[in-house]
């Protein structure tokens, strides 16, 4: 067992739990010790919520290991019932249920004997799950829950809407960008002549989901949260679905055709076309940019990416058949679903990296020096540690991810946002000669061990010092080979004497 202080992707519970707070009129109860309630002090300082999380924890003291939990939990769930109101109270299952070997859905069908609202128990396996995958899970539950209920009650419409609609599934609370992606998506849809039936689970209400089958397709803009839920509804109502993400020119245009292709093979005469080129010319200024030669100075320099499925795959695309930047690694901590990557991303990169282990991806970037990194929040980190910049692309994120601005990523306003971004990230070439004068941003003198946390050689100060004076472009070399040498003759501290033995040892 491995202790682990940098996770990708949060336990189960948290997937769950965004599901279910981002329903209207939808409560969850955690059943967890003190101290795992961190959900709703997160999600209401990232998303700036108004309101309060409508997230209980029942907690696990010592009264509940000694007498047991089913009372506390049907309490909690009926208490809640009758102050909120909500339609729907989702019971999540944690660790310490696990642990505690719970029968929890016999508290569910305690607490629905008392209670008016639908009361329903996540069906996810807390060990065997992430936070992703439990929140896929979790979303096509619920559908699934609320389209039985009213098929067993006739309340199912027939047939589609008069027009073509859509369903966008998968926006949750705390995606990465995904309020102004859905703001961005509707916008698409209206330009297309599309209605939008649903989009689910943000902002909708259970009471919805019965005519989720009158959409003419599903729209599954992330590859994490919603495909479950899409073929579901595929396999019960025939209601075909679009997985390909609209991020990028030509990924957006991919996108487009399909829709175009399902709506015609449903009777409609559509021919989206004129639209692609007139977005990809005028409005995407994405592909006028790539050909310039603001872009062109980026042509050939080195790239790692490295996020969930979606973006990570999205970004290197882009970067590669889009900007003509040069991906020597791309990597994803969705190993669960590592196959769809590979296929995805193997024809655009050098190489491929399927792991959730953060210093694997850390060590990665320091041997290979990219001349950038587009990744999470860590890689971010990582960057800071090795001098190259980095742009966010994924989850985990913090605060600075949820912009109040409007900076969506899917369409053609996100192919500028994104084109931005990675421009943006990339060292410039005056940039670079400003940094060589000044001596770089950060004039804190640092002592590392390296940036994996195996590692066993230290620097001592007056040789740290003088490794900042190397130029930054070259710094990370002088450093490994530095390390290489003092760990050939057995040495576990670098000094300003073994530094220059070292250099004329490579004849530099």
């Amino acid at each position: 067992m491995k202790l682990a202080y940098w996770m990708y992707a949060g336990p189960a519970h948290i997937g769950t739990l965004r599901i279910a707070s981002s329903f209207k009129n939808v409560h969850a109860i955690m059943h967890a010790p003190l101290g795992d309630d961190y959900f709703n002090v997160m999600r209401s300082m990232l998303e700036r919520e108004r309101d309060f999380t409508p997230v209980t924890a029942s907690i696990v003291d010592r009264n509940v290991l000694a007498r047991g939990s089913q009372e506390k939990v049907v309490d909690n769930i009926t208490r809640k019932d009758q102050e909120e109101r909500p339609d729907l109270i989702v019971l999540t299952p944690t660790c310490t249920s696990s642990i505690l070997q719970e029968d929890l859905q016999n508290f569910v069908d305690r607490a629905q004997l008392e209670a008016k609202g639908d009361v329903l128990l996540a069906d996810v396996n807390h060990y065997r799950v992430n936070e992703l995958q439990a929140a896929d899970r979790t979303l096509q539950q619920i559908v699934q829950f609320y389209t039985e209920k009213a098929r067993k009650k006739g309340e199912l419409p027939d047939g589609k809407t008069a027009t073509p609609s859509v369903n966008i599934i998968g926006v949750t609370t705390l995606g990465f960008h995904n309020q102004h992606d859905c703001m961005e998506l509707k916008k698409l849809m209206r330009d297309l002549g599309i209605t939008v039936n649903a989009v689910i689970p943000e902002g909708a209400s259970v009471h919805d989901l019965k005519h989720l089958s009158q959409a003419w397709f599903n729209l599954i803009p992330y590859r994490e949260i919603g495909l479950s839920t899409a073929k579901y509804l595929h396999e019960q109502f025939g209601t075909p679905f679009v997985d390909i993400t609209p991020i990028g020119v030509v990924e957006t245009a991919r996108c487009i055709r399909m829709i175009q292709k399902l709506l015609n093979e449903q009777g409609a005469t559509v021919d989206y076309e004129p639209f692609i080129d007139e977005q990809t010319r005028f409005v995407s200024q994405a592909a006028w940019f790539s050909r310039s030669i603001d872009c062109q100075n980026l042509t050939g320099k080195k790239a790692v990416v490295f996020g969930d499925n979606t973006h990570a795959a999205a970004i290197t695309k882009i970067l590669t058949r889009e900007m003509g930047i040069h991906v020597v690694l791309s990597g994803t901590y969705c190993k669960y679903d590592a196959e769809w990557f590979r296929e995805q991303v193997s024809e655009y990169c050098d190489d491929v990296l399927i792991s959730d282990d953060h210093g694997a991806i850390a060590d990665a970037i320091a041997r290979l020096e990219p001349a950038a990194i587009f990744g999470t929040q860590m890689e971010r980190h990582v960057g800071k540690r090795l001098n190259i910049p980095c742009g966010v692309i994924a989850a985990p994120i913090h605060i600075q991810n949820f912009p109040i601005g409007y900076r969506p990523f899917v369409g053609y306003e996100g192919t500028n946002q994104v084109v931005d971004l990675i421009y943006n990230s990339f060292t410039l070439g005056m940039e670079d000669h400003l940094l060589e004068i000044f001596g770089g941003h950060d004039t804190k003198e640092v002592i590392t061990k390296g940036v994996s946390a195996e590692s066993d050689l230290n620097w001592t100060k007056e040789a740290q010092a003088e490794l900042n004076k190397v130029p930054g472009f070259v710094r990370g070399k002088v450093k490994r080979n530095t390390e290489k040498f003092a760990r050939d003759r057995g040495l576990t501290e670098i000094s300003l004497e073994v530094m220059y033995a070292a250099k004329e040892a490579v004849g530099a």
